[in-house]
Order: structure tokens, then sequence, then C-alpha cells
């Protein structure tokens, strides 16, 4: 006769099912992480702006204008190179937008700060001295004026 001797391992069709539970649990699980990195990321750059906000308000208590302050962009994280970055902010003139704050050049009455998200997904920020304070997921209707037509929100 032939004798059964009792199996210690696991079959296919259990093998399979765990790999399905995996699988079921990744779907759900990664977009969720995504989304969050991405608000707590566009969290960090509103932060960031507003310390720049208080900065810039310092600097033209002190000297009564905007002009000569030091820091016309920077990263999110601070100081990352390359594809480590996900935030750029630059700071220019209100009223000239096409010119760096630290410009010699600049009215130095008003600025506006743009925090531009290296990811599509992503808000890109903008705030300026005169009150202007909205975001959009399409970095390309962001200027340093308005946040465009489309896809605007206030934060």
């Amino acid at each position: 006769m032939y004798d059964f001797k009792e199996s210690s391992a696991f079959t296919l069709i259990e093998l399979l099912i765990v790999i399905l539970i995996v699988a079921i649990f990744s779907a759900i699980a990664i977009p969720s992480y995504q989304s969050y990195a991405r608000r707590a990321l566009a969290t960090q750059a509103q932060q960031e702006i507003q310390r720049l906000a208080v900065l810039l308000d310092k600097h033209k208590a002190r000297n009564f204008t905007y002009k000569g302050f030091d820091i016309a962009s920077e990263t999110l994280p601070v100081n990352a190179l390359d594809e480590k970055v996900k935030y750029i902010i630059s700071i220019r003139d209100g009223d000239q937008p096409e010119l760096a704050i630290d410009g010699d050049n600049i009215s130095g009455r008003n600025w506006a700060i743009q925090a531009q998200s290296t990811d599509p997904k992503n808000y890109t920020f903008l705030l300026t001295s005169q009150g202007v304070r909205c975001k959009n997921k399409i970095a390309a209707s962001v200027d340093f004026v308005s946040c465009g037509e489309s896809g605007q929100e206030e934060w």
C-alpha cells in the first residue's frame, strides 16, 4: 500500500491567495502614501513661503524697502540638488515680476513669492504683499501676479 505522509509545505493555492492579498494591500497603500507625501510637501512649501514673507516684512521695517533682500531663490528641501528638489521658491518684485527681489533696478515696494512644484500632481503656490494667496495644480497657470483662471484655489 501507498503510505501518505502529512505535508508540511504550503500548497500553490495558499501561496496564490497570499500573493493576491499582498497585491490588494499594495494597490491601496501605495497611492495613499503618495498622496500623503504630496500633501506634506505642499504644507512644507506653504510654511516656507510664510517664513519668507515674515523675513521680507522684517527687512522692510529696517530698511523701508524690500530692495536688498538677499534670498531671491531657494529649494525645498533646503539645499537639495537635482531630482531631490521638490519645490523651487522664487521671490520677485511685485511691481516688476520679471525682476528678482535682490536686483538693483526694482521698486522695492511690493513682492511676490512663488513656490513651483517639480511634481505635476502637486500644487504651485503664490503669495504676494498685495494679498494674493492662491494655489493651482497647473504650474503653467501660476505667474507672479495670479494663479490663472482655471484650477485656482485659495489657501
